[in-house]
């Protein structure tokens, strides 16, 4: 095992997946010279030069439309949008287009395309560069959607992501860049669709994605001494592998989903309608989903972290289902 940050085993796999196939390539703003405004892409442009290192001029709309026709014709793009907010500016090539395509050409095309995008707060960057807009993206049939919270899961359903023959959305955390954890030394693919048990325990289910993950774990730990908690990171909320929650909830009783998202409308509340539909004689108490507040994200950093969840919440939210 090796000890590597987030954003290394993100750059490790998009390399290893661009020497083994030479359809895959990168498409997106500061990419190349740059390596990325986060350093996921540096060294790239060295390695693989610009014929597959493709740097754009600041227009979302075009870039990614480029590069689902790219991938409609039999490549594999791997598309970095800057920031999730800007997804906004090419809903129609995303949602309409890439998410739809087989779908309407009865199979006969395909759209392999990954769109990496970084979302969440707690960088003081206010409310159009702090969103997370995950549940947007999981709405739509035809989208599949991650949420790594681990270098380890980062690196190996990034490499899951680029050789499905499905437009993935991923979603990378800006505070998890610099985080560190252990990967194999060997090359290894985590299927999308399958959860990974964090933290084992048998009075509560917790559920958490991306950064929250981190802050789940820490809660659990916080309260060990009073409540025994399980920490679920589903990784990938497209596919969303419902039979291990729903084999936690059996045994546990209780259901708690933490999204760094706005408690409102997130992909929790689904969630707790499959569990609902599905566990619901084995239910204790009533589920929740603590999330953000329901406001724009305030450029204040007193302000930003009241309004995040954080572990003293999340511990809090523990104590009140299990009281």
């Amino acid at each position: 095992m090796r000890n590597v940050t987030y954003v290394r085993a993100l750059n490790e796999a998009i390399a290893e997946e661009m020497e083994r196939d030479d359809d895959v390539f990168l498409i997106g703003e500061d990419i190349a010279d740059c390596g990325g405004v986060f350093g996921v892409t540096a060294g790239m442009l060295r390695r693989f030069g610009r014929r597959r290192v493709w740097q754009t001029p600041i227009s979302e709309a075009a870039f990614t439309g480029l590069a689902v026709g790219a991938a409609m014709a039999g490549l594999r793009p791997v598309c970095e949008i800057m920031y999730v907010d800007f997804a906004t500016t090419c809903m129609d090539q995303i949602l309409n287009q890439a998410a739809k395509l087989r779908y309407m050409s009865g199979g006969q095309l395909t759209v392999p395309l990954v769109i990496r995008t970084q979302q969440g707060g707690g960088t003081c960057e206010a409310a159009q560069h702090s969103q997370n807009f995950e549940a947007i993206f999981a709405h739509v049939p035809g989208l599949k959607v991650a949420m790594p919270a681990t270098p380890h899961d980062a690196k190996g359903l990034l490499k899951a992501a680029i050789r499905d023959d499905n437009p993935v959305i991923f979603l990378e955390h800006k505070l998890l860049y610099e985080t560190k954890g252990e990967i194999p030394r060997e090359e290894y693919v985590i299927p999308l669709g399958e959860a990974d048990i964090k933290r084992e325990g048998d009075q509560l289910t917790l559920v958490a994605t991306s950064r929250m993950v981190l802050h789940a774990l820490e809660a659990a730990d916080r309260v060990a001494g009073e409540v025994s908690v399980e920490v679920i990171d589903p990784r990938t909320i497209v596919p969303f592998d419902l039979d291990t929650v729903a084999a936690s909830v059996e045994k546990t009783g209780r259901l708690l989903i933490v999204q760094e998202a706005w408690q409102s409308g997130g992909f929790g509340s689904e969630i707790i309608r499959r569990i609902v539909d599905r566990c619901f004689d084995s239910l204790k108490a009533p589920p929740r989903v603590h999330g953000s507040e329901d406001v724009p994200m305030p450029f204040s950093p007193s302000l930003e972290a009241r309004v995040l969840p954080n572990p003293d919440s999340i511990a809090s939210a523990i104590r009140e289902i299990v009281a």
